[in-house]
C-alpha cells in the first residue's frame, strides 16, 4: 500500500502569531508539512527559513499559490486582508485556516460562507481559547450536565492596553487602526468571548444590546471598552471588555439550572448537586498572547474538517461577525436592543 502523503500547508502572513503560535503546533504533527510562506514584510523571510529550512519563501500570495501544490493555507495577516485572501485560496481549490476575526463585517462573513460552499472547501477560524485548559474544563462540565442546562453566562476581560501586534507596512500597530482591525476591543477580545459564550449557551442568539466607549485611549479612533448583553433562547449573556483596567485578568460565571461554574485566574470552581469541586487549570486566560499549546486543538479540528470527519466552525465565526456588526449598530443607536436575523 502506498503511504498517504502528508497534508501540505503554507503560511500567508508570518508574523508573531504564525511563528510563535501556529508553526510549533504544525511541526509536532506527522501528517502535516508546512512547505512555504509569504508575507508583505520581506524581513520575515529569514525567520521563516530559519524555522523551516526546507521551506520556500514567496514575495506575494499570488506567487505562492502559483508555485506550490498545496492542500491548505494558514492565514495570519491583519483582518482587513482576510476576505480577499480567503477567496483567493478557495478559488485555488484550497482549504483555509484563518486567524480571528475571520472578517470584519457580517456581510463579508456570509460571502465567505457562500464561497466555501461553492468551492466545497473548509474555512475554519482559529477559535483557540476554546482549547485553553480553563475553557476545555468549562466545556466538559457543561457537556456532562454538572450544572444542568445553562441559563446565563457573564464574561469579563480586563486589560491595561491593546495587545501589541507586528507593524503593518506603515509601521503602526494594526490593532489600533480600525480600518485594518475592524474595530477596537470588541473585535479583538470580544471575538474570543463571543465564540466561547455562544458555544456554552448552546442556543440561538435573538438580540444584542451594546455600548462601545473610549475611556482612556482617545488618540485612537476606536473603542477601548465594550459592554454587551445578548438575549438567547436559553437565557442571557453579559460581556464586559476593557483595555483601561489596572490589571490583566479574566473572570467567567456560568449559571445553570442546578448549579454554577466560576472561573478566576487559573481556577475553575463548580457548585452543583454533588457539592463544590475545584480544578487548577493553568495558564490563566490573561497570560500570553500566542498560545502554541492551545493551537494543537485548533489544528486537530481543522484537519478533521478538511478530511470530511467534522463540520468545522464556519457557522460559529459567521455568528461572531453578525453579533459584532449588530453591537456596533446598537451602540451607534445609543444602546438600543437590536434583533439578530436568524
Amino acid at each position: 500500500m502506498t503511504p498517504r502523503r502528508a497534508t501540505r500547508g503554507a503560511f500567508v502572513g508570518f508574523g508573531n502569531v504564525a511563528a510563535k503560535g501556529h508553526l510549533p503546533g504544525w511541526q509536532i504533527r506527522n501528517d502535516v508539512t508546512i512547505v512555504a510562506a509569504t508575507d508583505s514584510i520581506a524581513a520575515r523571510r529569514e525567520a521563516f527559513l530559519t524555522a523551516c529550512p526546507d521551506g520556500r519563501w514567496y514575495d506575494t500570495a499570488d506567487d505562492l499559490l502559483d508555485g506550490e501544490t498545496l492542500d491548505f493555507v494558514d492565514i495570519c495577516t491583519p483582518p482587513s486582508s482576510h476576505l480577499f485572501l480567503i477567496r483567493q485560496a478557495l478559488d485555488s481549490g484550497l482549504h483555509v485556516l484563518c486567524e480571528k476575526p475571520l472578517v470584519t463585517r457580517s456581510g463579508d462573513a456570509l460571502a465567505v460562507a457562500a464561497a466555501a460552499a461553492s468551492a466545497g472547501r473548509i474555512v475554519h477560524t482559529v477559535h483557540n481559547w476554546l482549547e485553553a485548559p480553563i475553557c476545555r474544563k468549562v466545556s466538559a462540565l457543561i457537556a456532562e450536565g454538572a450544572i444542568g442546562a445553562v441559563r446565563s453566562v457573564a464574561w469579563q476581560t480586563l486589560r491595561t492596553q491593546p495587545a501589541i501586534a507586528g507593524p503593518t507596512e506603515g509601521g503602526q500597530n494594526w490593532r489600533v487602526n480600525p480600518t485594518v482591525a475592524g474595530g477596537g476591543i470588541l473585535v479583538d477580545h470580544g471575538w474570543h468571548a463571543l465564540y466561547c459564550v455562544t458555544r456554552w449557551m448552546g442556543s440561538v442568539t435573538r438580540a444584542v444590546t451594546a455600548r462601545l466607549e473610549t475611556r482612556r485611549f482617545h488618540e485612537w479612533p476606536l473603542e477601548d471598552t465594550a459592554t454587551l448583553d445578548l438575549d438567547l433562547d436559553a437565557g442571557k449573556a453579559h460581556i464586559y471588555l476593557t483595555w483601561t483596567a489596572n490589571e490583566r485578568s479574566n473572570q467567567i460565571d456560568v449559571e445553570g439550572e442546578r448549579g454554577r461554574i466560576h472561573v478566576a485566574g487559573d481556577h475553575v470552581i463548580a457548585v452543583g448537586p454533588s457539592g463544590e469541586r475545584q480544578w487548577h487549570c493553568p495558564p490563566p486566560l490573561s497570560e500570553g498572547s500566542h498560545h502554541p499549546d492551545w493551537f494543537g486543538g485548533v489544528a486537530e479540528k481543522f484537519c478533521a474538517a478538511a478530511a470530511g470527519e467534522a463540520t468545522g466552525n464556519l457557522y460559529e465565526a459567521v455568528l461572531c461577525a453578525e453579533i459584532i456588526d449588530l453591537a456596533q449598530r446598537s451602540s451607534d443607536a445609543g444602546g438600543a436592543r437590536l434583533p439578530l436575523s436568524v
